[in-house]
């Protein structure tokens, strides 16, 4: 129970429309004509009259004012240091997911491929079941007493989904790849999204995540639970950036400079002779294609010269 919550603190038409979805789910059998209440005290998400802290967290009205940490940082990076775009998803954790979900569709890449079919087919630069899979996850299983927050890092060559709490014992990263017990960290969040079809009790959302990555043509997940208090999962990006880049007709070496941007935030003249063994004038020429192109763009003047990506690359 949250002794400083009160049954007003909860928000009645989300819990309505939760159990609209249990009803369609079939997952648990609620009364047609059951209150909220009564809704909510089926689902163990009472105590007597008390909201208990899953039941504030997956329903409040404001569930940052009992705990404030309780939301889900958003961040598009250049480099580990360089953000050039963030925000903050808060509200209950249902809506956490869907609205990170939206943020990270309206930046992850796409491509379309003629199937035969009446409609071409999108091809996602991280097949969407695996992302949402990683944020439901990251959601359902953070550590809600950790003054830590979520965060989702979109990079140019991966995506990267934080949580506070490590992996429960005895589990370990490899583990998650393989047929694995179900041990959730917060029992009660996790059985509301599972009567509302999110998530099975199984321990087998990890391995379709893998199996979604492997069918894009993706490498399996990275799971990371190496620093004290801290979960990460680690997608690296597929074939969907590598073929937005071909059909751009660029050559090798413009290729290879693109990588070395995006592993160092920027390159030199220099740095591009060194790195392709062009002279001068021809590095020159190959970095003007990638500005022609707006890939890239110019920052600083002189000696200080440097070139850095001016959007991700194939938008």
């Amino acid at each position: 129970v949250e002794p400083q919550a009160a049954w007003e603190d909860l928000d009645k038409g989300r819990i309505r429309d939760h159990v609209a979805v249990i009803r369609q789910t079939g997952r648990r059998p609620i009364p047609a004509r059951a209150s909220e209440r009564e809704a909510l005290q089926k689902l163990d998400l009472l105590a007597g009259a008390r909201p208990t802290r899953a039941a504030l967290l997956l329903f409040g009205k404001t569930p940052t004012r009992f705990y404030p940490s309780a939301f889900v940082k958003l961040g598009r990076f250049r480099s580990p240091t360089l953000i050039v775009d963030d925000r903050e998803v808060s509200g209950t954790l249902l809506n956490q997911v869907e609205e990170t979900m939206a943020w990270l569709r309206e930046r992850l890449q796409t491509r379309f491929e003629v199937t035969g079919r009446p409609r071409r087919e999108v091809i996602w630069e991280y097949p969407l079941e695996a992302v949402r899979e990683g944020v439901i996850n990251a959601v359902c299983h953070r550590d809600y007493l950790s003054t830590g927050n979520i965060q989702v890092r979109l990079y140019d060559d991966r995506l990267e989904i934080w949580n506070p709490g490590g992996l429960p014992a005895p589990l370990k990263p490899a583990d998650l790849l393989r047929d694995h017990d179900s041990i959730p960290r917060n029992p009660k969040i996790a059985a509301a999204f599972f009567v509302a079809g999110l998530i099975e009790q199984w321990g087998t959302g990890t391995i379709r995540m893998a199996a979604a990555l492997k069918e894009a043509g993706h490498s399996p997940p990275k799971f990371d639970a190496g620093t004290a208090g801290r979960f990460r999962v680690i997608l690296r990006e597929g074939p969907t950036i590598k073929a937005r880049l071909q059909e751009m007709g660029l050559n090798n070496r413009q290729l290879q400079l693109i990588a070395y941007v995006r592993e160092h935030g920027k390159i030199t003249n220099r740095a591009c002779r060194q790195l392709t063994g062009l002279s001068d004038e021809a590095a020159r020429k190959e970095i003007t294609g990638l500005l022609d192109l707006g890939i890239l763009e110019q920052v600083g003047k002189g000696r200080s010269t440097a070139y850095v990506l001016k959007k991700r690359v194939g938008d």
